[in-house]
């Protein structure tokens, strides 16, 4: 949760907002509390519920950002979230947002909500993109058509806010439209819904509606409830399957559809001279596969390679690491050392070889804080152009070869920033098995920012390693998606994903995303580069580290590296970018050929996840699963690192 709720805040009436994913849910969030939550155009943000409170004109309220969701029939996980907030709170409001420019598509959940009997309040959102498309929007008919309040809203601009505000404040749910469907199905409706006897927060209405839809928690959730009398529910129920003999599922949504369909007619008036805006045309060009290629390549040249590896991990690190620490900060602390510490074993632990203000603090804050610093400046610009989303759809077609869809380039492409994050954020896909695959894949082939800004620093003073790194992870990447989609049974599921306008990036938006995933970045890790000083500390002064070091010689031999590299490894244990910042340390004493450069940078890429995302990986997926993936990655990682050496030996390549 982004923020704490106080017990107080559990009496408070509660506004609680729903909507698809990318429709502006979280930027309401923010100008209704005044709070900073993560504003994103992916879904997966709001993968975790945040919590805050509003004053309007003296009257506080308790404010929920939910999950995206797309109806009450939940498919993902994140959809059975939301749904499970609206079963179980008591709402004063509920905010439904949509996406002005989809409004047909969207209008079918507001309905759902107004037949559950919920208190609720429609947010048109984005009405800026929608009249560039040349589309007008009768609000006030809309609103006398539903029965309910209608805002018409471009909560970027604020614009709708002080309306909303208004409505929340003397908010009258009493009032609200009633939508027929078909007179068989009507009858149907009533004659499931007669039976149903127990206290519920969703109208006997909505319930019969998804009971009839085979909707299985809530089958779970009236069973409980009616307990002897959920007999003649499910005799109802069953009765009208029998007798219809159709896919009511597909029946009730065509005829809400319908239903719909009416609500809109007189409401949005389309211009015939509505012309296309630039961003529409960037739009379709970053999603033509053709076109979307190269502007992807373009945004990775410049982005990347030349931001993060050329300038974070470059110019930015040479100055923190090889002037202020190397030339400056650590002759200093040592010679403290060297003067007042006259214990040898304190004077390891702070300033030794593997100290922790010449190793650690020097690792967290002049190698790894700069390359993460500047990933997450690049990525925040770019999420909050929209770009992500339209990179699902442009990757669609290819991650379905793998068993997973495009919706899975979110946590994929999250993986570069952090795989622990990622690794939590693939609950959004829909079934265990693209959870399962996108989880080898973060845990296998997927180097966090970090890791990332050392190996693109190291490889490109290197002619042709970086590009011999970069196909070994790519074909290592498709090869173990492919075989795992073949392995692992289960259906393709379908591809959807809401596509935000393309919009200039916001300064303040950007930096308050920057700094506040430093901030959170850097609480987690330096404790952790603390720890593993410490403990390699330890482990020097005991003898335990030099052992473990010789044991690992005979691997280190297979890969054709020096036996210094085994530390690398180690400090890989404890982080991906501690290990890679071990590797930069050998290859900046002058330790290994471009050969060996490139085997370590490989292997390590493919080396076992960092703690942290393997206690993510357990949390998520379960200890089998994990310590299978463990398993399954390591002796993944030193096979075709040594398989790898062998080839560029045979050939002569970067020799």
């Amino acid at each position: 949760m982004k923020s704490e709720s106080t017990p107080s805040a559990k009496d408070l009436p509660k506004v609680i907002l729903v909507g698809n994913p990318n429709v502006g849910k979280s930027v309401l969030f923010n100008v209704l509390t005044g709070a900073y939550t993560t504003v994103s155009n992916y879904p997966g943000t709001s993968v975790e519920i945040s919590l805050g409170q509003c004053d309007i004109e003296g009257r506080k309220f308790e404010v929920i950002d939910t999950p995206g969701m797309y109806s009450l029939m939940p498919i993902t996980e994140e959809e059975r979230v939301a749904r499970t907030i609206l079963l179980e709170q008591h709402p004063y409001a509920v905010v439904h947002v949509i996406d002005a420019r989809n409004l047909d598509r969207m209008l079918p959940m507001t309905v759902q909500l107004i037949e559950a009997g919920l208190p609720v309040v429609l947010v048109v959102n984005i009405m800026d993109e929608a009249e560039r498309l040349g589309m007008k929007i009768d609000i006030d008919l809309l609103q006398e058509k539903l029965g309910v309040p209608v805002v018409g809203a471009v909560m970027a601009r604020r614009q709708g806010l002080a309306r909303l505000q208004e409505i929340l404040k003397d908010y009258d749910a009493s009032r609200h439209a009633v939508f027929g469907y078909a007179a068989d199905l009507e009858q149907d409706i009533k004659g499931v819904a007669s039976c149903l006897k127990g206290d519920y927060r969703l109208s006997p209405r909505a319930l019969a509606l998804l009971l009839l839809q085979r909707d299985e928690e809530i089958e779970s959730l009236v069973e409980s409830t009616e307990k002897e009398n959920f007999t003649a529910v499910r005799a109802a129920v069953n009765e009208v399957v029998f007798e219809r003999r159709t896919d009511l599922h597909l029946r009730i949504s065509l005829e809400r559809k319908r239903v719909c369909k009416g609500l809109l007619d007189g409401v949005i008036h389309q211009s015939e001279s509505g012309t296309l805006a630039w961003t529409e045309r960037l739009s379709q060009i970053t999603m033509n596969p053709w076109t979307g290629v190269p502007f992807l390549l373009l945004i990775l040249y410049f982005g990347l390679y030349k931001f993060v590896g050329g300038f974070g991990a470059g110019t930015v690190v040479d100055f923190l690491e090889g002037v202020l620490f190397e030339e400056h900060i650590n002759p200093w602390i040592m010679g403290l050392g060297e003067r007042y510490l006259v214990w040898e074993w304190l004077y390891e632990l702070l300033v030794g070889e593997y100290g922790v203000l010449t190793l650690g603090v020097r690792y967290a804050v002049a190698l790894v804080l700069p390359i993460v610093g500047t990933f997450f400046l690049a990525f925040s610009l770019i999420e909050d152009t929209g770009y992500f989303p339209r990179l699902a759809m442009l990757v669609d077609r290819v991650f379905k070869r793998i068993g997973l869809n495009g919706r899975a380039v979110i946590p994929i492409v999250l993986g570069f920033g952090c795989d622990t994050m990622a690794t939590m954020v693939t609950r959004t896909l829909e079934t265990t098995r693209e959870r399962v695959i996108s989880t080898i894949l973060l845990a296998l082939a997927i180097p966090c920012s970090a890791q990332l800004g050392v190996i693109l620093g190291l490889l490109s003073g290197v002619p042709g390693a970086l590009l011999v790194w970069t196909l070994c992870i790519v074909l290592i990447f498709l090869l173990i998606g492919w075989l795992a989609a073949r392995v692992m049974p289960g259906e393709q599921p379908m591809f959807y994903m809401e596509i935000p306008p393309l919009r200039l990036p916001q300064f303040r938006n950007v930096m308050v995303k920057t700094l506040t995933r430093m901030q959170s970045y850097f609480i987690e890790i330096f404790p952790l580069f603390i720890l593993a000083s410490v403990l390699l500390w330890a482990g020097k002064m005991s003898g335990v580290l030099e052992k473990i070091v010789a044991s690992l010689h005979p691997v280190m031999s297979l890969l054709g590296l020096p036996n210094q590299a085994s530390a690398a490894f180690i400090f890989g244990f404890f982080r991906r970018d501690f290990g890679a910042a071990g590797l930069y340390d050998l290859q900046t004493s002058g330790l290994l050929t471009p050969v060996q450069l490139t085997v370590a940078a490989v292997t390590l890429t493919l080396f076992v996840p960092c703690i942290a995302q393997f206690l993510m990986m357990k949390k998520e997926r379960g200890w089998r699963v994990s310590l299978s993936i463990l398993v399954f990655v390591s002796i993944l990682a030193f096979t075709s690192g040594a398989l790898l050496n062998r080839f560029l030996l045979m050939t002569g390549l970067l020799s």
